[in-house]
């Protein structure tokens, strides 16, 4: 007795039709939302700021999306339209002015003159203009932009101009929303003179590994010229590597820098406890390791945000104060460890031995956080 197929190549057939229903509906809801995706660009906006003899000057463009997203306005290209801008033009401003900070010379510039919206429907864009007048000449401008942060996405173009000329750009975002613009003039020198130099000084005083290196260096003390030539000698090699990191010319990995650091720390504190009559060489110890703590030093100047126009001087003055930081340390523990030498000399090798048995621990601590633990130790 044979068994019939009919009821089975029905039900086949009636899965084949379904699933080409189903893969149909599926077709047309692409179709469907595909144009509302893809009629969505990603917005930016771009922000002109031209700096004029006793006034800067500001443009700014907003996309369409971004206006009427502020706006509540649906469709959003309704915002072009001059009786929707007149209406609620001023609210959307108030928003972005608020979102907008500038800054001349570190003073906040208020009370700024704006035009009113001005739509651009080739651009699909929104466009304001505004005046800010100055008593002096700035040395320095920042911009703090953060225009529309419901878009974790949404970027500003920063153009920056020294009259007609453009001089400088770059692009604010959520993780960089900050930029500061020195002026290509005297003014500008010294503002950048004013930030790097107090710079270096923070760094090399509140920058633990560098500053044991110094203090490991000056634990066998000697004389004010001995030291000065010691610093010095430090303070020559990593310039030159900062230079080089700075300018993107040799850039090793702080992986490698900061573990590096963390043994020249431990070495010092060995050849302390090595050293023999007549034998001196932490000039040539401080010049060695000097290069591998200006990479170290460059790293931190690169999250400052160099200025491209006065790159020489930001290095000159980070350099600087980093010297000036390094003799003030230089004063104190020197001064300090002659003093308790003229007293007790034993006292004054004593402190001298277990100061360099504490750089080994620490600089030894340092090494293997670095190398085993860099996200640091939970």
């Amino acid at each position: 007795m044979g068994i019939s197929t009919q009821p089975l190549f029905r039900a086949k057939s009636r899965i084949r039709e379904n699933g080409a229903g189903m893969a149909l509906l599926a077709v047309i809801a692409i179709f469907s939302i595909a144009p509302h995706a893809v009629a969505h660009p990603v917005p930016f906006s771009y922000l002109d700021v031209r700096i004029e003899p006793g006034a800067i000057e500001v443009t700014l463009v907003a996309h369409m999306f971004d206006v009427a997203h502020e706006l509540g306005v649906d469709p959003p290209d309704r915002v072009l339209d001059q009786n929707v801008l007149v209406a609620q033009g001023n609210a959307v401003l108030a928003l972005l002015r608020k979102r907008l900070q500038i800054a001349a010379g570190g003073q906040p510039l208020t009370g700024g003159t704006w035009s009113a919206p001005e739509p651009l429907p080739d651009r699909q864009s929104v466009r304001w203009h505004a005046r800010y007048l100055t008593t002096s000449a700035p040395g320095s401008v920042t911009v703090t932009a953060m225009l529309f942060p419901y878009d974790p996405a949404h970027q500003t173009f920063l153009n920056f101009y020294e009259g007609d000329a453009l001089t400088s750009q770059a692009i604010l975002d959520r993780s960089h929303p900050q930029l500061e613009y020195f002026v290509g003039d005297r003014q500008g020198v010294l503002a950048v003179i004013r930030k790097f130099v107090p710079a270096g000084i923070h760094h090399i005083l509140v920058g633990p590994d560098h500053l044991l290196f110094l203090v490991g260096l000056l634990l066998l003390g000697g004389s004010v010229r001995r030291l000065l030539v010691v610093v010095s000698a430090f303070t020559a090699a990593h310039s030159i590597t900062l230079s080089l990191a700075a300018l993107n010319v040799v850039t090793p990995p702080a992986r490698l820098i900061e573990p590096a650091i963390a043994l020249s720390i431990v070495y010092v504190g060995v050849d302390n406890l090595m050293v023999g009559r007549g034998r001196d060489v932490r000039a040539w110890i401080a010049f060695a390791f000097g290069f591998i703590h200006g990479f170290g030093f460059a790293n931190v100047l690169r999250e400052m945000n160099l200025p491209s126009r006065a790159l020489g001087w930001s290095l000159f003055s980070f350099n600087l104060g980093v010297e000036i930081g390094q003799l003030l340390v230089v004063v104190v523990v020197a001064s300090a460890l002659m003093g308790l030498r003229s007293r007790n000399e034993a006292a004054g090798r004593r402190l001298a031995f277990a100061g360099s048995l504490a750089v080994i621990l620490v600089g030894a601590f340092w090494f293997v956080q670095r190398i085993f633990f860099p996200g640091g130790i939970a």
